[in-house]
């Protein structure tokens, strides 16, 4: 039930999170699922590596003999990367291979090219050369066994997710839907960039940063929308892309003033308010509901500073947790200075991350000029939540980080 009281920033995304609905599952090509979500487990198709693997472009033979102070051998044939191994007919012999090869049936060492003089169909080692069993050879299941379980349902797919993907043979997988996203903006003072401005309008950049924040992560179905302080106007617009979208998130028209229509208008088109309002600093003004076929609305404040924290704090995370990711803790992060904050409210500070002498990494406080200032966030890493105040927290003090 909605409140009128002031939750915590932890009830705050508890509430939003047992709001959500999940994301269906589709099945796409490979190419298509980077910065996708993976909704199924994917297990090892064979032994990697698949065989006893060269690493290094040389000679193969038998350690034995070298023990035995072999030092020049004549050289059979050349193994190379992708045909199937050849057999070494006599221990006093060696087959040149490439890097990737099969190592040859009754081989089991590789002497790099650089210790090797070739010289009339003989290889001789150098005296630096070592021929020991399985030198400078991957043996065959080393990194894992066919069947092992690979990548979980859940993981975020990135590079190195989808090389293991297609490793296992995965020509499609599958994986979490995107959302529909619809960034909307509302108020009469708001000018396009480009457009012709007076003195008593502002630009329109808060839309640009949630896009922006939302594409950097890997949301790519991102819809814009303008809409002003009409109450009729943003009746229609917030019903029809209801109907079209998953997750709806608007910035301004949340707080107390007589043009603050979001809430009232978002009730009027069935959106159910969990919570308007967190003891937060920025943000305080926050609006979250659900609409209802349960679509994720959020109503962040108009303020940029604000937009942007409530974007990361509780947005980002959200939409992750409804695509089923498995979510990470937040960065821990000691302060480079003191900090004091006299509100009984969580306190949002912007921070830029510098590394000391030791190459140990600290929060450096960016304390902007109010909610406004959104000039001095450029140069910034992001922010760190600090305890409600009263208080003074210390160099050194460990907290919260949340990257930009």
């Amino acid at each position: 039930m909605p409140t009128t009281e002031l939750i915590t920033p932890l009830l705050a995304e508890k509430a939003i999170n047992s709001r959500l609905t999940c994301m269906p599952i589709e099945s796409l090509p490979l190419t298509q699922c980077v910065g996708g979500t993976l909704r199924e487990n994917i297990y090892a198709e064979r032994d990697q590596p698949p065989f006893d693997r060269v690493t290094m472009d040389g000679i193969a033979g038998d350690s034995e003999t070298w023990r035995h102070g072999v030092r020049r051998f004549a050289i059979q044939a050349t193994q190379a990367a992708g045909a199937a191994p050849l057999t070494l007919a006599h221990k006093d012999r060696v087959i040149e291979v490439m890097t990737g090869a099969m190592l040859p049936i009754g081989c089991d060492c590789v002497v790099p090219i650089e210790q090797v003089v070739l010289t009339d169909g003989y290889a001789t080692l150098q005296t630096t050369a070592v021929m020991t069993a399985y030198h400078n050879v991957h043996r065959r299941g080393t990194d894992s066994r066919q069947g092992s379980l690979l990548l979980s349902s859940g993981t975020s797919l990135r590079a190195p997710e989808i090389a293991v993907a297609a490793s296992a043979g995965m020509a499609r997988i599958r994986v979490s839907s995107q959302p529909a996203i619809m960034v909307i903006s509302t108020g009469d003072e708001l000018i396009e960039p480009g457009e012709p401005i007076a003195d008593y309008q502002i630009r329109r950049s808060n839309a640009y940063a949630v896009a922006a924040t939302l594409r950097q992560r890997g949301f790519m179905r991102i819809g814009d929308d303008h809409i002003l302080d009409d109450e009729a106007s943003l009746r229609e617009r917030l019903a029809l892309h209801l109907t079209t979208h998953e997750v709806l998130v608007l910035s301004g028209g949340v707080s107390m003033g007589r043009f603050d229509l979001v809430p009232k208008v978002l009730q009027q088109v069935g959106v159910r308010e969990v919570f308007h309002r967190i003891a937060q600093r920025p943000g305080k003004p926050m609006w979250f509901g659900v609409g209802p076929s349960g679509q994720a609305v959020f109503g962040l404040p108009g303020n940029p500073v604000s937009t942007l924290v409530c974007l990361i704090r509780y947005v980002v995370p959200a939409i992750s947790a409804a695509m089923g990711t498995n979510q990470r803790p937040p960065e821990r992060l000691a302060l480079a200075s003191p900090v004091s904050f006299h509100a009984p409210l969580a306190y949002f500070l912007p921070v830029a991350i510098e590394h000391d002498d030791w190459g140990r990494p600290w929060a450096i406080p960016r304390q902007p000029n109010g909610s406004g200032d959104f000039l001095s966030l450029a140069d910034t890493d992001g922010f760190v939540e600090l305890p409600p105040g009263p208080n003074t927290y210390p160099k050194g003090f460990v907290t919260s980080l949340y990257r930009w």
